[in-house]
């Protein structure tokens, strides 16, 4: 099976989205002059190029990318090919208005943007294959194809008449029978009952709130019915191509993705990753979506798009100062990246992303953004042999999962201040600012190689991983639990006493009698800190350990964070500062040390494989002590323990022999 170590090849991909259809032939060797100065050596090719190849149904129109390959291919750029499949030309909505969504109130999403197409459309799915296969079939053997990448950001939801037959379906497939159906959907509420298959419809626009069931496994069919057009496609280049590894690209935490399932499915795990360059935490968020992507890849994976500076769909678009794009772009290598891509190579001049920033900006190759870009490829150059294909190790892992996001995002719940991605996050920077090495895992992995287990929230769980954090801890793990965990089922029923009896018992809670939600500008006081969003009212059953209570309120002299043993719960959030504090001293508990003791703050380590990455997110110059000697890659200059790091300042350490 080919993976992303067939593509790099001992090496670091750098370079991003190429779109030369939108520009005269002619400027396509100033593109690849200035990809070469700027250490360019792989570009992805055709990701909205469907009009172009095919201006009308059935016409292929290679000649341009013929041209573009070979090109390329001289001036040794591998390609990434991508299968235009994600915005259908103009004459497939004209001339088949079934192949547009619907909405959930009816209404057609028309042409005139991308991604409108319905993933159900047996039309557009014939017609997606067809392009693939033709394609495949010419580039199969052509020198420059390294990668195929899939689609684009699948991100599409149908609410039509075909996907509600393609639903049924789905439906019949996982649970054989309407009585099956109804028991797990709990239709005996609000006389919901189904008699035939033929009544069952996506959940459209309703009266009031719809049935929460229902919604789950709409959600869970409609990652099922994108990946299967995934799948099509990846199946007719593999057919063409077995040794060349095939992605599409995830966009960061997106909830229409079960992500897991998603990259079992990939050769190469890709991501698109846009944090806010004003946002103070935005290196956080870097980390966090470079630790889940490394962890749905297993190691190495795809930086597929970032922003060299600004973007243009926030209400206000800010570039990003000097050396934050090279900061960003080292940090997701250290945390496992062997490709950083952008989107996109040379910035448009016309349509809905010409605000966009690029690698080449309208500024042109003597502006600052092209300047640090060259930097860039020219340090990815300098450590790749020593980088490429190697690892990240970690002791702590941070459970997520799709379907308990899925669940816990339901109409009828509550708090709606209560939001599952902000959780993780929130739980990921209280490890990031420790200097904690973490990966991330589904419920049901294997959780034996890691000392602490992390559960922000996990309002749903299957029995199958209770069971195996139980088992978790009983083999010596630490677990560290947050509010509102194991409360349901798969089909999203609340257990007998509002949580799960197996984590009552792991730990200590006799009986939860109330969940009381914070109001947005409340706190609740609690021994040493003050919890937001949330708070519980718990029984313990007199084996656990109050590690902090409640003070004041209805909730005074509960327990807020319980231990037993080697289980802890958390019921409220705390703030940021005594959430840290309190992650801190669990991971220390389980004999977990920080990459590199002593850090200034806003300065990250991170290890893969035999180099040490120090990262400063701060404007101050800083020095980093250091337990030994050092030479930095990107300097060639021995650090004798210590190092300097300026604005937003790198060093990529390899250690001396003592």
């Amino acid at each position: 099976m080919p993976s992303l170590h067939d593509a790099t090849r001992g090496r670091l991909l750098f370079g991003g989205d190429y779109n030369p259809e939108q520009w005269p032939e002619e400027v396509w060797a100033d593109d690849v002059r200035l990809m070469e100065e700027a250490g360019v050596n792989s570009v992805t090719v055709g990701v909205f190029s469907w009009a172009t190849i095919e201006p009308r149904p059935g016409a292929r129109e290679f000649g341009w990318l013929d041209r573009l390959m070979d090109l390329l291919h001289a001036h040794g750029i591998g390609v990434v090919l991508a299968t235009p499949t994600s915005s259908p030309p103009p004459w497939m909505g004209a001339l088949h208005p079934e192949t547009l969504p619907r909405a959930e109130d009816g209404t057609v999403v028309s042409y005139g943007s991308r991604q409108h197409f319905c993933p159900s459309s047996p039309v557009y799915r014939r017609y997606a294959t067809a392009l693939t296969e033709d394609l495949a079939a010419r580039y199969a053997d052509h020198p420059a194809l390294t990668v195929w990448h899939i689609n684009n950001e699948y991100c599409t939801h149908c609410w039509c008449d075909e996907t509600a037959a393609h639903f049924r379906r789905w439906l019949t497939a996982r649970y054989a029978t309407p009585d099956a159906l109804n028991e797990a959907w709990g239709t005996a509420f609000w006389s919901q009952r189904y008699d035939t298959w033929s009544e069952i419809l996506p959940p459209r626009t309703a009266q009031y709130m719809r049935n929460p069931a229902q919604v789950l496994d709409f959600k869970r069919f409609t990652s099922d019915a994108l990946m299967e057009c995934f799948t099509a496609e990846r199946d007719v280049v593999a057919r063409h191509t077995p040794h060349i590894p095939v992605t599409t690209n995830f966009m960061p935490l997106w909830a229409g993705q079960d992500g897991w399932a998603w990259a079992e499915q990939e050769d190469v795990v890709s991501v698109d990753v846009y944090p806010d360059a004003t946002d103070p935490l935005g290196g956080q968020y870097n980390a966090m979506l470079a630790d889940m992507t490394r962890s749905q890849a297993g190691g190495p994976w795809m930086l597929m798009e970032q922003a060299a500076g600004g973007v243009n769909w926030r209400p206000v678009n800010h570039p990003k100062p000097a050396g934050l794009n090279r900061l960003w772009s080292l940090q997701s290598v250290a945390r496992g990246a062997d490709a950083v891509c952008y989107f996109q190579w040379r910035q448009s001049r016309q349509g809905a992303e010409k605000f966009h920033s690029a690698m080449l900006p309208h500024a042109g190759e003597h502006g600052r953004t092209f300047r640090e870009v060259k930097r860039i490829g020219a340090e990815l150059a300098l450590i790749g042999a020593e980088v490429a294909g190697t690892a990240v190790r970690a002791e702590v892992a941070v459970l997520h999962d799709w379907d308990a996001w899925w669940a816990s995002a339901q109409e009828g719940r509550l708090s709606s201040l209560v939001d599952y991605t902000s959780l993780v996050q929130a739980w990921h920077r209280g490890l990031w600012e420790n200097g904690t090495a973490v990966e991330f895992a589904r419920p049901d992995a294997a959780l034996g190689a890691y000392r602490v287990v992390v559960v922000p929230q996990l309002y749903l769980l299957r029995d199958a991983a209770i069971d195996n954090l139980v088992a978790f801890v009983r083999g010596g793990g630490t677990l560290v639990c947050g509010f509102f965990t194991g409360i349901a089922d798969e089909d999203d029923r609340v257990r007998p006493g509002g949580m799960d009896a197996r984590l009552r018992e792991l730990f200590g809670i006799r009986t939860v009698h109330e969940w009381w939600p914070v109001d947005e500008d409340q706190v609740v006081g609690c021994d040493g800190f003050e919890g937001t969003l949330w708070s519980e009212e718990l029984e313990p059953d007199g084996s656990a350990e109050t590690v902090a209570a409640y003070r004041g309120g209805e909730l005074d002299g509960l327990p807020a964070v319980l231990r037993k043993g080697s289980a802890w719960y958390v019921s409220t959030l705390p703030q940021p500062p005594a959430l840290r504090a309190l992650l801190g001293r669990v991971t220390a508990s389980a004999g977990v040390r920080p990459v590199l003791e002593g850090l200034p703050e806003e300065v990250e380590a991170v290890r893969r494989g035999a180099l040490l990455f120090l990262l400063h997110h701060g404007r101050s110059p800083v020095t980093v002590e250091l337990p030994g000697r050092y030479t930095d890659l990107l300097t060639g200059a021995d650090a004798d323990g210590r190092v300097a790091l300026g604005l937003y300042g790198v060093a990529v350490l390899r250690e001396l022999p003592a």
